[in-house]
């Protein structure tokens, strides 16, 4: 079975507060495009995670996280051969972590006959990762909480952005920036509710989006604001962080931003792709199957 493991930008993304669990309350409307990990799910004897990166083979992949826990819960032992081939690049804010374990929930639910549907299976990924619950649903949704309250929005599909990649990040980056932000950076969900506004009245607002993270992202990645720079005067197109960065995106987007942006950023350590916004359901979409 060949499942497709797709990535994700942050149209919004708020932090409201800090939760007494220690978590962040955070609200973000979160958009799959069509940038994807391939992965090869097949009956085996045991459980083994294979990647064509080596640094994120068996345990320290969160898809063995994903196994082991979905077996769990089913009162199984966790028998499946998973192999990854890794096209989402990592560490930038584009969930390929948290999609793999989301496809991986999906596949081998279909592979072990458990038949969960959707939100049984949004209830799991929200014991393994803030987004994963979001990669079951997919598509131009709301997630509030810790990322486990899912609201569908007015499909964005088709839609081109322009994905920009640096090739460096920062160790263990999540709790990094999430240590650099304070009270001063929460605001009150207000600016996501009127780009969710506009949503279902028919537009998007380009120059309502936000990220909390997006200042200070600028000043702790290495190189970040020059690129950010660069792909701004090249495309025309203010840039956007996904996530915690460092990746960025500009919208709407098409083939002559993606030209423009690659001739810019030629002596910068950066990978520009054109994307297209998606609507993939993991209960039914995979790249095939057999």
């Amino acid at each position: 079975m060949r499942l497709a493991a797709y990535a994700k930008v942050n149209l919004t993304l708020e932090v409201l507060g800090r939760r007494d669990d220690g978590y962040h309350e955070t609200v973000s409307i979160m958009q799959t495009v069509d940038l994807a990990d391939e992965i090869d799910l097949e009956p085996a004897g045991g459980l083994s995670v294979e990647c064509d990166d080596p640094s994120l083979r068996g345990e320290a992949n969160l898809a063995w996280r994903a196994a082991v826990y979905l077996a769990v819960q089913a009162g199984i032992e966790p028998r499946a051969q998973i192999f990854i081939r890794k096209r989402i690049p990592t560490g930038m804010g584009l969930g390929g972590g948290s999609s793999d374990a989301a496809s991986v929930l999906a596949g081998l639910s279909r592979l072990w006959g458990l038949g969960l549907s959707d939100p049984e299976l949004e209830e799991i990924a929200a014991e393994l990762g803030s987004d994963v619950p979001f990669f079951i649903r997919g598509g131009t949704t709301l997630a509030q909480g810790r990322g486990e309250a899912l609201t569908p929005l007015p499909s964005l599909e088709g839609l081109g952005l322009l994905l920009v990649c640096p090739r460096e990040s920062i160790p263990d980056k999540t709790r990094a920036m999430y240590g650099r932000i304070s009270r001063s950076h929460y605001t009150d969900g207000g600016i996501t509710q009127r780009v969710v506004d506009n949503l279902v009245g028919g537009t998007l607002e380009v120059d309502g989006l936000h990220n909390v993270f997006e200042t200070v992202a600028l000043e702790t990645f290495p190189g970040l604001r020059d690129v950010f720079q660069q792909v701004g005067e090249a495309t025309g197109r203010r840039p956007r962080l996904s996530g915690a960065g460092p990746a960025l995106f500009c919208l709407p987007a098409g083939e002559q931003h993606l030209a423009d942006a690659g001739r810019a950023l030629g002596n910068h350590r950066a990978d520009v792709h054109l994307v297209r916004a998606i609507m993939p359901r993991l209960s039914g979409d995979a790249a095939s199957s057999g």
